[in-house]
């Protein structure tokens, strides 16, 4: 008799590891409460504009292909192109800088622009590659919570290389080898990337622009939301079973193994379950009746995002795809967010504009803005009272630095906050990435991809380990499959 398993949720967690369990054997059925396949990955369509709702930037696009290539007679379609352009920056004194994805020009320019050193900058990439090959493996690419994992040569290298590794530094202190602020508040930037501070998170996360700058960064074809959609069209040529509008509200187990899974509308037997909810409500809404590991579930949230999605009645030649739009105090912007739960009077703003790459996307001369600010997860905050000053104060940054009130150009207008994200993908707080890394050890707290109370339960997406974001998300399933290959049933 075949294996069946559930996966509950159809983020880009739950849909990888559906297709990667379909590949091993198991009957695989999806539950998921939303009436789309997704999950943060999602799109809207509003008087004439199209707008990503979820993560914009697409990087490491071979762990996409990696799932097409286990289904080769697939007949859906998944294409990206490459950019030249990582993003474009601006600082409110006119400062403003194209960052190359070629690092050669990457540095030949940024020398330029900021008066720094070439090799203090050509430096800093080589670094930045040769930490995230020492910890790929290690922080990547499989369990941290499985002894096999330390008994490799890969993560000998890595110990042997933990002082240059910058664990013990923040990574605004790994930064500092910068002699000009803007440069280093540029690389600063790259703790948003997994949602935590870089006055907090460790230095070893300056490996992260080398995810940008060394691998590349690419544009899917039809959008963000079409990497989703590719793979949720993929899983259902192949012969997953989606349940759409139906939430999961309690895993079943016996002698601490998964039974089963109950819904508002039944209950499902099953060999095995992979929840890719958020862990905080797996445990307190799924599995209530399990200790839960107090310690993970307290971890401090990343940051979260406002988003304003406008279509713009016009169009600016210099913006590219990705634009950031540099705060004057970035200290004081993560302080607000991480210490005091709001939002900076002075925030970064970041505008990802797709029609630049897909014209479909806005109506001829428009434009559709994704304009978004890091922000605190939910904790009781008055949105609407932080949404109406962060739009002014969005406004205001937009015309130091772009030289236009963008405010008679706004034609329609959507808004999510934290609370919206966390209405519609049970993401704990609203938090983009899980728990933040914050700390040296944030990487070892992270949920395992396994349950340790539970047989047969495993775990995948943005809160569990390696973390949030696309290309993390893609890794956490592929590790998650690999240790039921290995250990379930």
């Amino acid at each position: 008799m075949m294996k069946t398993a559930i996966v509950i949720g159809a983020g880009i967690g739950g849909l990888s590891t559906a297709l990667r369990l379909h590949k091993q054997g198991f009957k695989v059925k999806v539950f998921e409460k939303n009436d789309y396949a997704g999950g943060k990955l999602h799109a809207i369509h509003q008087e004439g504009y199209r707008f990503d709702l979820g993560p914009s930037l697409f990087t490491m696009p071979h762990l996409v292909e990696e799932l097409f290539n286990l289904f080769p007679n697939s007949s859906v379609s998944f294409s990206y192109k490459t950019k030249q352009t990582a993003c474009h920056y601006f600082w409110e004194d006119g400062t403003v800088f194209k960052a190359s994805t070629d690092n050669q020009k990457f540095v030949k320019t940024a020398a330029s622009t900021f008066s720094e050193n070439k090799n203090t900058i050509a430096t800093y990439l080589h670094n930045s590659r040769k930490k995230y090959q020492l910890t790929k493996s290690l922080f990547l690419e499989k369990s941290l919570h499985k002894v096999a994992t330390y008994l490799s040569m890969d993560t000998l290298k890595a110990l042997v290389n933990a002082p240059f590794l910058g664990i013990s530094n923040t990574l605004d202190e790994e930064n500092q080898v910068f002699e000009n602020p803007k440069l280093t508040q540029l690389f600063n930037r790259y703790a948003t990337y997994n949602g935590s501070s870089p006055y907090q998170t460790p230095g070893i996360m300056s490996m992260i622009p080398h995810l940008e700058l060394g691998l590349g960064t690419y544009y899917p074809n039809g959008g963000m939301h079409r990497i989703s959609q590719s793979l949720f069209e993929l899983a259902q040529e192949v012969g997953i079973e989606f349940r759409f509008r139906e939430s999961v509200t309690q895993i079943n187990h016996h002698k601490k193994k998964v039974t089963a899974v109950t819904t508002e509308i039944d209950t499902y037997k099953t060999d095995l379950v992979v929840s890719n909810m958020d862990i905080y409500p797996t445990y307190k809404k799924l599995i209530r009746d399990v200790i839960a590991p107090e310690k993970t579930l307290e971890q401090e949230r990343s940051s979260s995002a406002l988003i304003f999605y406008w279509g713009i009645d016009s169009s600016f030649p210099d913006l590219e795809l990705h634009n950031i739009l540099f705060s004057e105090d970035y200290a004081a912007e993560f302080e607000h967010i991480f210490q005091h739960k709001t939002l900076s009077e002075d925030p970064t703003v970041y505008i990802n504009i797709t029609s630049k790459e897909s014209p479909e996307d806005a109506p001829k001369g428009h434009e559709n803005w994704f304009v978004m600010i890091n922000a605190p997860g939910d904790y009781g905050q008055d949105w609407e009272q932080l949404v109406a000053q962060s739009k002014e104060r969005i406004v205001a940054k937009i015309k130091k630095c772009l030289h236009v009130d963008i405010t008679d150009y706004i034609k329609t207008e959507y808004i999510l906050t934290p609370q919206g994200i966390e209405s519609n993908t049970s993401s704990y707080r609203g938090a983009l990435y899980g728990a933040a890394s914050n700390n040296k050890f944030a990487a070892f707290l992270r949920h395992p991809n396994f349950n340790n109370k539970i047989k047969n339960l495993y775990h995948v997406g943005g809160s569990v380990h390696p973390g949030g974001g696309i290309p993390l998300c893609l890794l956490s399933a592929q590790i998650t499959s690999d240790l039921i290959l290995k250990t379930a049933l």
